[in-house]
């Protein structure tokens, strides 16, 4: 049972088909909920057997989004936090890994006294108490839960049932079920077809749980008839029927979009939430400088997983927030390690105007990354790199600046002479792959004087972190000698966390994962000075 009355829930859930944007959907909403006054909390509950998606490679899932308090979780977190002003925690993302994981835990325990343990209730019971968790933890005045998967998958079953208990355990006045589902064209016919949209609310309905408002997925815009004509069949008033239309430009048009139908009013109302008319000015105009940038410059992001659109999802992001904030488009050249590896740099280097080397795993690659630092150090092209992307800086400077040949990573090579990248003692021993690295937020201080304290403007940051490899300590006063500062160490353990190069228009690598937390009106102030000596590089276009 809720702690209160007064706390209400959306759960979100998706039909048809995956990956048509439930999680931005769930995102937006709390945006705008955030616009009319109310405090809003999300969680997103994945109903795969992974415990966390730690371990799973990006061609499977994406990007990993890590949070406070290290846990490793889905990339719609991350919308999440940039849509919303919430700070999430492990307790707002499950998984059935997780959930069988703690009722196995509890039957060896005895916690469950004996009985047999099923399915229901024990894990649903496990299910519904993740959401009073966050309801306890949160204070939140409405929390949204975003079911992952579509209606129907034998996996989410135990979701679905969980949800349709938790909302006669609260009082179905307290809980809103918004479904979100597609309306494909069929451009033979001409016409938008409403028939998988039907299907899927009735498989829903089948499982106990009656939507009180349809997010329809569509090209183009829906016309009272197929309105009417979904309300009718699924059993919701006409108004309650919502289109969420293809955006133009970027992902942050769609809490507008959704405004558009009055998503946050039919949801304020349903729920009985008195709260404000949202006023959206901030972010329209966040939008326009998005849509109508008065700059373009040319960013390479030179990845192993490049091909692969969620991998860097948050990087993308942050270069997005930081144009924005220079009325700049960052237009992103996404290029394979592996080919400059093959090609060398200048050839498809040459007329970028900055070069982003982000996070990764595993040796593949990593040669091109370190012709790519090798390059914009010398032709003095804006570099930033990230996690790895900071590890690949310094061996490159290391073997090019400091002369010590074949200097690399333990990672890549256990018996390079010059390891300038190695293991953490803390890690040495360890076997288990998933959540064992460094991994979460930590304070660093920065050093006065650096490029890194001028855009900071703060001794002590907090930043979050994923990696297992550090820079060597045996090699800082040698690497610092020859130019590669050390800007920023953490505290209290002095591990290195930024280095750079003074007399470079932007060379900066970081140990952390900037990009975790950076937000559309308030971009990372690191991401925010690499696109602005980004803009000082030529060639750059005015628009």
């Amino acid at each position: 049972m809720s702690k209160s009355k007064s706390t209400k829930y959306i759960f979100v859930t998706g039909g048809v088909v995956s990956s048509l944007g439930k999680g931005l959907a769930a995102a937006s909403l709390g945006t705008l909920l955030e616009h009319r006054g109310l405090s809003v909390i999300l969680q997103k509950f994945d109903p795969y057997l992974n415990v966390d998606p730690g371990t799973m490679s990006p061609y499977q899932h994406g990007e990993v989004y890590v949070l406070d308090d290290g846990a490793e979780t889905d990339l719609d977190l991350g919308h999440y936090e940039r849509f919303t002003n919430c700070t999430l925690s492990k307790f707002n993302n499950l998984t059935s890994g997780q959930v069988f994981e703690n009722v196995i835990r509890n039957e060896r325990k005895g916690v469950y006294l004996g009985k047999t343990v099923q399915f229901i209730p024990h894990c649903t019971d496990e299910i519904k108490t993740r959401i009073n968790d966050v309801a306890e933890r949160s204070d939140a005045d409405v929390i949204i839960t975003e079911i992952g998967g579509t209606v129907g998958d034998i996996e989410g079953h135990l979701f679905i049932e969980a949800l349709r208990q938790f909302s006669l355990d609260v009082g179905r006045e307290n809980v809103c079920f918004l479904h979100v589902t597609l309306l494909p064209l069929i451009k033979a016919a001409g016409e938008i077809k409403t028939k998988p949209t039907q299907q899927s609310v009735a498989k829903l309905r089948e499982m106990g749980i009656q939507p009180d408002i349809i997010v329809c997925r569509t090209e183009h815009d829906l016309n009272e008839d197929n309105k009417k004509k979904i309300a009718m069949f699924c059993n919701v008033k006409s108004q309650n029927v919502v289109a969420f239309r293809d955006v133009d430009h970027t992902i942050y048009e769609c809490p507008l979009n959704l405004r558009e139908d009055k998503l946050d009013r039919l949801v304020a109302d349903h729920l009985g939430i008195e709260s404000n008319t949202p006023d959206l000015k901030e972010w329209t105009e966040f939008v326009e400088r998005i849509i109508k940038p008065t700059h373009e410059i040319k960013i390479g992001v030179i990845g192993k997983y490049i091909e692969l659109q969620d991998a860097y999802k948050s990087i993308y992001e942050s270069l997005t927030h930081a144009g924005a904030a220079h009325n700049t488009r960052v237009t992103i050249v996404k290029l394979e390690a592996q080919t400059i590896e093959k090609d060398g740099a200048a050839e498809h280097l040459k007329g970028l105007n900055g070069v982003l080397i982000p996070g990764g795993f595993g040796d593949r690659g990593t040669e091109g990354k370190i012709l790519t630092a090798q390059y914009a150090r010398e032709n003095k092209i804006p570099l930033f790199g990230i996690c790895l992307g900071m590890q690949i800086a310094t061996i490159e400077f290391a073997r090019n600046a400091c002369g010590l040949a074949n200097a690399n990573s333990t990672e890549f090579n256990k018996d390079t002479p010059h390891p300038v990248i190695s293991l953490q003692e803390e890690q040495k021993g360890i076997e288990e792959m998933g959540a064992t690295m460094r991994v979460g937020a930590s304070d660093a201080t920065i050093f006065t004087g650096t490029r890194a304290h001028e855009l900071y403007g703060k001794d002590l940051i907090s930043e979050r972190h994923r990696h297992r490899y550090e820079f060597n300590p045996a090699y800082r006063e040698q690497i610092e000698a020859a130019g590669l500062k050390i800007s920023a160490v953490s505290a209290p353990e002095g591990l290195v966390e930024i280095v750079e190069i003074s007399d470079h228009p932007f060379y900066i690598g970081a140990q952390f994962h900037p990009e975790f937390q950076s937000k559309p009106n308030k971009p990372h102030p690191i991401f925010s000075g690499f696109v602005a000596a980004a803009l000082k590089q030529e060639p750059t276009i005015t628009l």
